[in-house]
């Protein structure tokens, strides 16, 4: 999806342009994929706005650069002023976030600790991820995640998405939207930027981390949900051939919010509709982050962005 610039980005705690957000060739990130990010959405509730669970997007930063040993020079507060600032001066909601922290110009080289540390963050419009009205048409895919202790899938690296842009390729290429990758012993892992979900006789199952897949933010919000209306969570190993005889299955994450699966590698889940968990988690979901109903998990931070009343 293309990007459509705004006027500010943030930069090492200042407002820049964002024509001079640039960075050198022989930047540490470029060589050897050294950054963390996020991607964090603002909705807007009628005339207002309010970017979803930044402490908590902020606080996933702060622990996948930690990760990396890349101390970032701000706190959790600090962070969340930073998005708030930018938000605010660009005037943009709804929108899509996008703070990045990693290596820059400094030495060559696989150890990464005398380049320098850069954050950014910036802002703009966004729409639908995952453009599948109907619902989504995926597939397993040939590559499977991240093996444990190989590359640490609890950091939202940007090395990590090597492996995702290769799930998502192979899975264009073959007609899909979207690919389902597996673990190194075959069970059911994440999408390419999505944590799965699966329903059957009642029960929502979603795959531990411990099977390769990122801590999401919407995957928590959406158990926090499910429990909220009464749908008994389970997490566990899943095998492969479970979501083939699935009553329900969707993807949730910050780009695909909450998108349910038609298909499977060519088989219907179900009648290829959204089912009613489903559904009920769907509106849910949306009403909460549109203020149709209370915020009573306090998950918005209110930024001062001027929204054109709906006529």
């Amino acid at each position: 999806m293309p990007i459509t610039p705004t006027q500010n980005i943030w930069h090492n705690g200042q407002l820049i342009p964002w024509e001079k957000a640039n960075i050198h060739v022989m930047s540490h990130v470029i060589h050897y994929g050294s950054s963390v990010f996020e991607g964090i959405r603002a909705y807007t509730q009628g005339t207002s706005a309010g970017v979803f669970r930044l402490p908590e997007h902020m606080q996933r930063l702060i622990d996948s650069a930690k990760i990396y040993r890349m101390p970032l020079p701000y706190t959790v507060d600090q962070l969340v002023s930073a998005v708030v600032d930018v938000v605010e001066a660009n005037g943009v909601a709804p929108c899509y976030i996008r703070p990045i922290a990693f290596r820059g110009y400094g030495e060559i080289g696989v150890n990464p600790t005398k380049s320098p540390i850069e954050v950014y963050i910036a802002n703009f419009p966004w729409g639908k991820y995952i453009t599948a009205s109907e619902g989504a048409d995926v597939c397993i895919s040939s590559w499977s995640r991240l093996a444990p202790n190989t590359m640490p899938s609890l950091a939202k690296a940007g090395a990590n998405y090597m492996n995702s842009q290769l799930i998502n390729m192979e899975a264009k290429a073959n007609g899909y939207v979207e690919g389902i990758a597996l673990d190194r012993n075959g069970y059911l892992s994440e999408g390419s930027g999505e944590n799965l979900f699966l329903v059957r006789g009642g029960i929502l199952y979603t795959t531990p981390l411990a099977n390769s897949v990122l801590s999401g933010i919407t995957r928590d919000s959406i158990i926090t949900i499910a429990k909220h209306l009464g749908i008994p969570v389970v997490e566990q190993t899943l095998p492969r051939e479970l979501i083939y005889i699935a009553d329900e299955a969707f993807f949730t994450g910050t780009a695909a919010e909450v998108t349910h699966l038609r298909s499977v590698d060519q088989i219907m889940i179900a009648d290829g509709k959204m089912g009613p968990i489903t559904t009920a988690i769907h509106d849910e979901f949306f009403a909460l982050v549109n203020g149709l109903k209370p915020d009573r998990y306090n998950w918005l931070t209110p930024v001062n962005v001027k929204v054109e009343a709906t006529v």
